[in-house]
């Protein structure tokens, strides 16, 4: 007796179909699964014969059980295929007349045969509904991310034995009503705002011209002058989620088993530790996963400390901030998970940190402050946009009673900038300034001759390379969205050029 069951291998960010092929057939006692599974799968075997048994069903004895999934050649893993072949199992040994030829499945099942959450089905659920199915059967923990997605109907099972009921008889389970309406999605609450940081205009400056075009940022600064404040601060004056973005990382964080409430309404804060891993960066593993890069992806990666990062780590960031894109290469597959993040990274001047304090002794030599300036490579700055010097604040600034401006109105004005990047790339395939491409500078960076001369100075005395100009390009074309000009004038490009001089 055979019967087959629709099912789905997340395969990085793609999925790929899985037939389920469930054969008995009478014999010595045995349960046996192919189609290069792995441990999880494997023990499968011991979590569906208690769910059967715990769910009031008989277990075939004296049978022969084989599970093939395929195709043969596809690494499976995870508990996901627990459920069709469970119910697989049940249909054949009851023989019972079920056509699920419309349907896909997928979940892990516990010892008492209820369903647990099961990582990666939103990318399931799109890819059931690309693949024309009209059903899909999930864990009911997991019927909110799944129902993200419209045009097939989301079934939130509890349990096996009300499954088999459900298929038997009338509609016990009724399909998940979606209530989310992302267009009506309240404002985002943030813990940090602007208003409560004292003095810092020039940074706050550059951060809001970092939101506006999606730019890198690179502050320096002596300890307590307010750079990890600033940092975690940056989220707040971000634009909201599109719908197309939130469904991006969502999607991410299903697949990563990091998903919480369904989906994801706020944009990414990753904040790794320095002694992080360059796997645990940008991702990987026997079965690739999403990095942190990954998981900031239209959000925000915050490095603290930035020299105190291996060299390794460091490099290996230097593919995703050009591209938006990470390439993971494994002997039997090469994926691709997309990292189109805002790096916002901070660092201190020299060892003890007190270099650019004009007020403070530095006690770091010459050597030293060179040997830990080195730690970040030359290639590495030339992909961050805007540098910028972080200085101590002072006690008049700190003791002010006057609050500064407030994260939402410079949110306001980010927004804007956005809005009109928005409409400008609306037939390129790209979001901000800061992902433009040659054809798009040519087109949209066009440069008046007093800025055209400014810049050509400023290429020669600072030995530009060909990507700084570019970025100062599209800098300069940010900050003339949020003056609101059509051109770039003369007083953009000097802005530019002002946040490109600290390192050069």
């Amino acid at each position: 007796m055979f019967l087959k069951l629709n099912s789905a291998a997340a395969v990085g960010l793609d999925c790929l179909p899985v037939d389920v092929e469930v054969d008995i057939n009478k014999g010595q006692s045995a349960f046996n699964i192919v189609g290069l599974p792995d441990t999880s799968i494997h023990e499968a075997k011991d979590r569906i014969h208690s769910a059967l048994k715990n769910s009031g069903f008989n277990y075939p004895f004296n049978f022969r059980i084989l599970v093939n999934l395929a195709p043969a050649d596809l690494h499976k893993e995870g508990p996901a295929y627990d459920l069709p072949m469970a119910l697989g199992v049940i249909i054949i040994s009851n023989d019972l007349d079920i056509d699920l030829d419309d349907a896909l499945l997928v979940g892990e099942l516990a010892l008492d045969g209820s369903l647990r959450h099961t990582n990666g089905i939103l990318p399931i659920t799109i890819f059931a509904k690309k693949i024309g199915l009209k059903r899909i059967f999930v864990p009911e923990p997991d019927a909110p991310e799944a129902g993200l997605v419209e045009g097939i109907d989301i079934y939130p099972v509890k349990n096996l034995k009300q499954l088999v009921e459900h298929l038997l008889g009338p509609e016990i389970i009724l399909p998940f009503v979606r209530t989310h309406d992302w267009n009506k999605s309240g404002e985002p609450q943030y813990e940090l705002d602007m208003a409560m940081i004292k003095g810092q205009e020039f940074v706050k400056r550059a951060l809001e011209i970092a939101a506006s075009g999606a730019h890198n940022i690179l502050m320096s600064g002596p300890p307590g002058s307010g750079k990890t404040l600033l940092a975690r601060s940056f989220s707040s004056i971000l634009p909201k989620l599109t719908a197309e973005e939130a469904l991006e990382v969502t999607k991410i964080y299903s697949v990563a088993g990091l998903l919480q409430n369904g989906f994801i309404k706020e944009r990414p804060f990753r904040s790794p530790h320095h002694t992080a891993s360059g796997v645990s960066l940008v991702g990987g593993g026997k079965y690739p996963r999403p990095g942190e890069i990954s998981l900031a992806h239209r959000g925000v990666l915050f490095l603290d400390e930035f020299p105190e990062f291996p060299r390794s780590v460091l490099e290996s960031l230097r593919q995703p901030l050009e591209d938006g894109v990470i390439t993971i290469s494994r002997i039997q597959s090469v994926l691709k998970f997309p990292a189109r993040f805002i790096l916002v990274a901070s660092q201190n001047p020299c060892p003890c940190g007190l270099s650019s304090d004009p007020d403070r002794q530095c006690v770091c030599g010459p050597s030293q402050i060179i040997r830990y300036q080195k730690r970040i490579s030359g290639p590495l700055l030339d992909r961050i946009d805007l540098h910028v010097e972080v200085p101590r604040v002072q006690f008049e600034k700190l003791s002010s009673e006057t609050l500064a401006e407030s994260s939402k109105s410079i949110r306001e004005r980010v927004e804007d900038a956005r809005n009109i990047q928005t409409k400008r790339f609306k037939n390129c395939n790209i979001h901000a300034n800061s992902e433009m491409r040659n054809a798009e500078i040519r087109e949209f960076c066009k440069l008046n001759d007093e800025s055209a001369d400014l810049l050509r100075a400023a290429v020669t005395q600072m030995h530009l390379s060909a990507r700084a100009y570019n970025r100062i390009l599209k800098l300069s074309r940010t900050i003339a969205d949020l003056g609101k000009s059509d051109n770039i004038e003369l007083s953009h490009v000097a802005e530019a050029l002002q946040f490109r001089a600290k390192i050069e």
